[in-house]
């Protein structure tokens, strides 16, 4: 082990990651009360109800968050749901909403401007989460291709929050806090959140006081959701991979150090 070139050791978490893409690794995955909570939650929704996916996260993060949002759009669509979709990042945050949700949508035959809408970026998320309290056109009076709201029939009756049944949150920053604080605190929206690994711990005390109905922390918590709706996808197959990569960085931490005892023993007889 200690003569190995390192090379040798990136070569086999390579073909770890890879393999699982080649030949799915069916591996149990377990199911959180945080995640059965966003199931249920949006399974409680109304049928033809509109709703918000807010895309709130960075290109960087889109191996965790973009399966959340993925299966969100698809869930929403499955019970026939308006979606709205939006984002407070500039960087990427509007063309991942624009890209995923056209590309769920026709799976689903859903037509743009009826069944869903992209509103894409504005600055100032304080001030735009706030206003569109009063008025959704007044923050946004154009969609994401500058298309005024006023020429696509879904946002005929959709106003403001009062017309909003459900927020699905994905973010990987902290607008999920001012989400929770403006829109959840001050007019009563209905929000549950997905995040990033890191960031996921943040957020157990937004579901145990009732502020989040449930919550999707990394690409486990995707996989989950993916799970429980029944239409396993990127996150199930990338937790093949992470699992597989887990399960060969211990066994080449057990080797290690069973090198290293056995090179001790041996000192030691020779010392003797």
């Amino acid at each position: 082990m200690e003569q190995m070139d390192r090379r040798w050791i990136y070569l086999m978490v390579a073909i770890a990651v890879i393999i699982p893409f080649i030949v799915p690794a069916e591996l149990p995955i377990s199911i959180t009360p945080e995640a059965q909570a966003v199931f249920d939650s949006v399974e409680a929704i109304p049928d033809g109800s509109n709703v918000f996916v807010v895309f709130d996260y960075y290109p960087s993060t889109i191996a965790e968050c973009e399966p959340m949002t993925t299966t969100a759009l698809r869930h929403f669509f499955r019970k026939n749901c308006n979606v709205i979709t939006l984002s407070n990042i500039p960087l990427g945050g509007p063309s991942m909403a624009e890209t995923v949700t056209r590309r769920v949508a026709e799976e689903y035959g859903k037509v743009y401007g009826e069944d869903y809408v992209n509103l894409g970026y504005k600055y100032g998320y304080v001030a735009v989460m706030t206003g569109m309290g009063s008025s959704i056109e007044s923050i946004f009076p154009t969609d994401n291709s500058g298309t005024p709201l006023s020429e696509l029939p879904l946002m005929d009756s959709v106003k403001n929050y009062d017309d909003i049944a459900f927020i699905f949150e994905v973010a990987d920053n902290a607008t999920a806090d001012y989400w929770v604080s403006i829109v959840n605190a001050q007019y009563g929206v209905p929000m549950i959140c997905g995040t990033t690994a890191v960031g996921a711990p943040k957020y157990y005390a937004f579901v145990a006081s009732g502020q989040f109905l449930g919550l999707l922390g990394g690409m486990k918590g995707a996989a989950e959701y993916e799970q429980l709706v029944g239409m396993p996808d990127e996150a199930v197959r990338g937790m093949g991979a992470q699992s597989l990569v887990h399960l060969l960085i211990i066994a080449l931490v057990a080797l290690g150090n069973i090198g290293y005892f056995i090179i001790r023993y041996k000192q030691r007889r020779e010392r003797i």
